[in-house]
């Protein structure tokens, strides 16, 4: 028997995929209190496939969002604690000697699990945060020459601390470059910290948490985005955006041609959970920034023209590329 059979997903249709996607994000949102954009967005990574990673301060509830996510869907989670002790086989496994039958096996890491929470990936080595590449690029493994398949579907949420905090390593490009979208939490608005003294002084709140979706059901709404209309000029659009970070002057590194498909798959996402079953200019626009900005890096001295030179160019590049006049053909 292989190691994880093929999943057979659920079949959905327009009004399944409102029920469901509805319950999913009003379960990560009793946990998660006035971050609506921070919920919406991790959906937005688990149906277009791809990763998610979350970047701010300590105490802002970065775990508790991943956490509440992998609780409101009934699928394998597994936790990993990055440390600078952390090996790269911690994350995907080993090959151990079996005495008994006199031949190697492999161990399983904590890697193979439908929702990876990756916390504080910035604290291990370039080395372990490397284990991750193929794992999340490919939905595999390959240890000592064997390949071994990640279950379907397959979703890393990492969080990281300001690279400004001590014990720190800086994500290297290729490893940007994987996640899907960067976004931040931000602190609680003061009603919604508020809030939060009242109801988790002695209650967690992930106890209630009760799934809402299975495997097999966040498959079925995966495969409903996969088949939102993207209109060839549409298309155009999302390559010129890319293109153009490309060129800018104030850009050293531009958007990777994996970075041009990933924003047109949570664009086709983001208009699902609008309950439309096409793309438009917006949803794109949308996205833009925690979809590209992660990846960019700013040329030298950009930094001195404002805080967030890349968030600055991104927006300057949106005025600049024409919008296409039909979206849907």
């Amino acid at each position: 028997m292989p190691e994880n059979p093929p999943l057979i997903p659920t079949v959905v249709d327009a009004e399944q995929f409102a029920a469901q996607t509805t319950a999913i994000v009003e379960s990560v949102g009793r946990v998660i209190d006035g971050k609506p954009d921070a919920v919406r967005s991790a959906l937005v990574c688990l149906l277009a496939e791809g990763h998610l990673l979350i970047e701010d301060v300590p105490g802002v509830g970065k775990t508790m969002l991943a956490r509440a996510l992998a609780a409101s869907v009934d699928a394998t989670v597994r936790r990993i604690q990055f440390t600078p002790d952390l090996l790269p086989g911690d994350v995907t496994g080993v090959s151990v000697y079996n005495p008994v039958d006199r031949e190697f096996e492999f161990k399983r890491g904590a890697v193979f699990a439908h929702i990876v929470i990756a916390d504080e990936i910035n604290r291990s080595s370039p080395k372990t945060q490397s284990a991750l590449l193929e794992a999340m690029e490919e939905g595999q493994v390959t240890v000592d020459g064997s390949t071994h398949m990640l279950p379907d579907p397959f979703l890393v949420v990492a969080t990281q601390n300001p690279l400004e905090m001590e014990g720190t390593y800086a994500l290297p490009e290729a490893q940007r470059d994987r996640f899907m979208m960067r976004i931040s939490m931000g602190y609680p608005d003061a009603a919604a910290e508020a809030l939060m003294l009242r109801q988790r002084d002695t209650v967690n709140p992930l106890a209630s948490v009760r799934a809402v979706a299975d495997a097999a059901s966040v498959s079925g709404l995966i495969a409903w985005a996969r088949s939102v209309h993207v209109a060839p000029a549409l298309e155009e659009y999302t390559v010129a955006l890319a293109q153009a970070t490309r060129a800018d002057p104030n850009l050293h590194l531009g958007a990777s041609p994996r970075a041009t498909l990933q924003l047109i798959r949570a664009a086709k996402v983001w208009a699902a959970l609008d309950g439309r079953d096409f793309v438009i200019p917006d949803d794109v626009t949308a996205l833009l920034i925690p979809v590209f900005a992660h990846r960019l890096l700013p040329a030298r001295g950009a930094h001195r023209a404002g805080a967030q030179p890349i968030e600055a160019a991104l927006r300057q590049i949106v005025e600049r590329v024409r919008v296409p006049v039909t979206a849907r053909s």
